[in-house]
């Protein structure tokens, strides 16, 4: 089990509540909107901290599950598949370790390990059982939000996004519909990989905003349902028909049309 010791323990020895960890440097501070509506799973038995690490990844653009034990994060993780695992070795149930097994058992999900040892062993198993990364407590938020962002370009290198006979390349930044390309602009790319990102899910105008542009909508602007508008006619132009569906007053979503 991991080290509890009252030096290190993470209530006090996490940094994430102190003025410091949350003046991020301007040369630090992530892209912005670079990881909205990306799934966390958070595995830490501390509410304390695990409160502060919620606010933090949720002022990101992250959607965040947090379980308290071992074994309620692998429910979790079978309930709504995360896009990556932030797992706290001391945990009350199961070694932090064994839970970065059984998950790896199930794909090559990410995992960032926050731990309270500094011992090089230590560190040398938890890689080579399955974890990616590892924090060594205390942390800066800051950095641990990059971590994050640098395994989930990781994990889209090479990644390819199919819904029905549409096609979608991350890393390309190519989309075809049974095998015809779809030149698309860079904003409707943007558009289209966040609504493919999570099939069947409404994202509201404000969301959609907020992920391509980087801030709010403005009230009387209709630049979603212009980008909308366009990346629903070079759809069709495609013959992909019935992929782009709208939610009168909520939103828009992709999906995979019916035959």
């Amino acid at each position: 089990m991991e080290d509890r010791n009252p030096s290190r323990n993470p209530t006090t020895a996490t940094t994430a509540d102190s003025p410091e960890a949350r003046k991020t440097p301007p040369s630090a501070r992530l892209e912005e909107g670079v990881l909205n509506h990306k799934r966390i799973l958070l595995i830490e038995d501390d509410a304390e901290i695990a409160r502060l690490l919620q606010e933090a990844l949720s002022e990101a653009g992250c959607e965040v599950d947090w379980a308290p034990s071992g074994m309620q994060g692998l429910v979790k993780l079978r309930e709504a598949p995360p896009d990556l695992v932030v797992l706290d070795l001391g945990l009350p149930d199961i070694d932090g370790a064994e839970v970065a097994r059984r998950i790896k058992q199930n794909g090559d999900l990410p995992i960032i390990v926050l731990t309270a040892t500094d011992a090089v062993e230590r560190k040398v198993q938890l890689l080579l059982g399955g974890a990616d990364d590892y924090l060594t407590k205390p942390f800066h938020t800051a950095e641990l939000l990059a971590r994050i962002q640098v395994q989930l370009r990781k994990g889209e290198r090479g990644r390819i996004q199919r819904i029905g006979d549409l096609e979608i390349s991350v890393e390309g930044r190519k989309v075809t519909h049974k095998d015809r390309e779809i030149t698309l602009s860079p904003k409707e790319f943007a558009l289209l990989e966040l609504l493919a990102s999570r099939p069947g899910r409404v994202f509201s105008r404000d969301e959609i905003a907020r992920h391509i542009w980087g801030r709010p909508l403005e009230t009387d602007s209709n630049v979603v349902d212009v980008h909308v508008a366009n990346l629903r006619a070079k759809l069709r132009d495609a013959g992909a028909y019935g992929y782009l569906r709208t939610v009168r007053g909520v939103g828009y979503a992709l999906r995979q049309p019916k035959t």
